[in-house]
């Protein structure tokens, strides 16, 4: 371990943004010293930095100005900056005995290859959670996704032990794999929602009154998910094998096309992963 992590690191955080908010409230919350936020240099960025840094006590820089006199650089920047923020800190600190981390779910920690070269060990450490606007989740019980230097991995495995989430190792040819699993838990499920409130605009709703009346069946669908596991919580037309109220349901869908393509998507994975009845029937109305 390196002599700099014998108790908890300093950190500074790259991208005050809706990630780099969250983890740097979160961990200064852990009892971790936040001593800088690093931002880019345009008013919006060095707001956002600078009302962060308030709440945190920590000190506000931009790519241009930075101290990083930080233990652990935490790079929160979107995917596609990741490398080009690297490049931009690489001469301007000195890396010999830090560690470097990006919270990318999809790029591995070579991202960081210029500050290894620089002397940084560097790792990736990805929470699986949703990071919103105007939203600050705990991260207790969150899974982390680490990867990337012996020594890296070590310190990213204590940082989260403390966070109160739960760090495991994803192997660098799994992580897009990992990535997208993620986008299934949040980003596309919210898509399967706001497709339902479609259909429910043509059942004659308002968005506002689909979002209010769907909220007790999705809680409680969620509930069953969580203790029946899926088969246990699966219900409807389909698990009954009723093949022709999904006809039904597709012919009313062709108002809706969108929904209708998801309908047959989503009915096909039921029939390939969940129990059903009639599926011979089934999969003649969801190929007619």
């Amino acid at each position: 371990m390196l002599p700099a992590m014998a108790s908890k690191p300093s950190i500074a955080i790259v991208g005050p943004g809706r990630l780099g908010t969250a983890l740097a409230m979160e961990l200064r919350r852990a009892g971790y010293a936040i001593c800088e936020i690093v931002s880019r240099n345009n008013i919006a960025s060095k707001r956002k930095a600078g009302i962060l840094a308030r709440k945190v006590r920590a000190l506000v820089s931009t790519i241009d100005t930075v101290r990083a006199n930080a233990d652990v650089v935490w790079f929160c920047v979107p995917d596609r900056e990741i490398e080009n923020a690297a490049h931009q800190l690489a001469s301007v600190i000195d890396w010999k005995r830090k560690i470097a981390f990006h919270s990318s779910g999809a790029l591995l920690s070579d991202e960081l290859n210029i500050l290894r070269r620089r002397g940084a060990t560097v790792g990736s450490i990805h929470p699986m959670m949703t990071f919103v606007a105007c939203a600050i989740p705990s991260l207790e019980g969150v899974p982390f996704a680490m990867e990337g230097d012996v020594a890296a991995t070590r310190a990213a495995r204590r940082i989260v032990r403390d966070l109160g989430g739960e760090a495991f190792t994803i192997r660098s040819q799994h992580k897009t794999a990992y990535h997208a699993w993620g986008s299934f838990a949040s980003p596309l499920l919210v898509a399967t929602l706001v497709t339902a409130e479609q259909v429910a605009r043509a059942a004659g709703l308002s968005d506002r009154e689909a979002r209010r009346k769907m909220l007790p069946i999705i809680r409680q669908t969620l509930s069953n998910y969580e203790t029946l596991g899926p088969a246990g919580a699966f219900s409807g037309p389909i698990v009954r094998g009723d093949a022709e109220i999904v006809r039904k349901h597709l012919q009313a869908l062709k108002k809706v096309p969108e929904a209708r393509n998801l309908y047959l998507a989503l009915a096909r994975a039921a029939m390939r992963y969940l129990p059903v009845r009639n599926r011979a029937k089934l999969k003649n109305v969801l190929e007619g």
